[in-house]
């Protein structure tokens, strides 16, 4: 079944920036400036790397590009807030001089989402769920872009066996609040991005079942982003090691996609790029590149 959802807001610009999110699927790349990445292990640690990777991704066909300094895992080592922009204002001023890619920023500090947009980001991408509302003032004063996305816990904690009633009700609910509380704030709906945060306190089941009815959430009306590459329940569901999870991670995001997320947060760009344009070509948002077979 083609699903397309209900944009309230499906042309928008975002400074010099324009998309139709009614016709168009998106990739935004990832890069982490941090040593101990769950993905790379500190491959994009290094300035000059970690630039080099924002450029290959805008080669490789993403609109966007995604950048942090501090690791998600509450297991990993805490990073503060001067360290963590001082890991990713420079990539960002080092990516902006080489490609006009969209820049957002992955983080949950007001502070550094601010150091972050002065240095050229176009987005903030706060996985924390406006934990601080202060993030969407500062959003808010630089006309720019958010993600919001579902997270109960605080930032750099654990919430063991998480449970919910109704995980797409609850997910739903707690992202129609926070989108009410950024415009409050002063954000723009037509800069709200949305993410349901797969994996997030949430188990495999938990993400399923969002996979399964992420029509639901789109439904909110406002465009949504579906960070599933390499995540646990992609592994758990396949019996994956993380190097495995390609093929897995681009079924789920297929899934997403026909769902009605219009973003794809994705490792692998080109694979996420072309995955994209075959799925506009599938929801009749795109023609096909060409016409020959059994046509000559």
């Amino acid at each position: 079944m083609v699903y397309l959802p209900p944009l309230r807001h499906p042309r928008v610009t975002w400074g010099a920036w324009s998309t139709d999110f009614s016709a168009r699927v998106h990739t935004m790349g990832v890069v982490n400036r941090t040593p101990d990445s769950f993905w790379d292990g500190g491959a994009t640690y290094a300035l000059e790397r970690a630039v080099g990777a924002v450029v290959a991704a805008a080669e490789a066909g993403a609109d966007w590009v995604d950048v942090g300094g501090a690791p998600f895992s509450p297991d990993a080592l805490a990073v503060g807030p001067e360290e963590e922009a001082d890991r990713v204002v420079p990539v960002l001023v080092g990516a902006r001089a080489w490609t006009d890619v969209v820049l957002s920023v992955d983080t949950v500090r007001p502070e550094v989402a601010h150091r972050a947009l002065e240095a050229g980001a176009l987005v903030v991408n706060d996985t924390s769920g406006l934990r601080d509302p202060e993030l969407a003032d500062v959003v808010a004063g630089a006309d720019a872009a958010l993600v919001v996305t579902h997270s109960l816990a605080a930032p750099g904690t654990h919430l063991r066996r998480p449970r919910y009633d109704d995980v797409v009700d609850e997910v739903k609910a707690f992202l129609a609040d926070r989108v009410q509380l950024a415009c409050d704030r002063g954000v723009a709906e037509d800069r709200i991005v949305l993410d349901p945060g797969h994996d997030l306190n949430k188990n495999t089941r938990h993400s399923l079942e969002l996979t399964r009815r992420l029509p639901e959430i789109a439904d909110l009306g406002l465009p949504l982003l579906a960070a599933v590459s390499n995540k646990d329940f992609v592994g758990e569901s396949t019996g994956l090691g993380k190097p495995d999870r390609l093929v897995p991670s681009v079924a789920a995001a297929s899934a997403c996609v026909l769902g009605g997320a219009r973003v794809l947060r994705m490792h692998d760009v080109a694979a996420s790029v072309a995955t994209a344009r075959m799925l506009e070509a599938v929801l009749g948002l795109r023609e096909p590149t060409g016409l020959r077979h059994n046509l000559e």
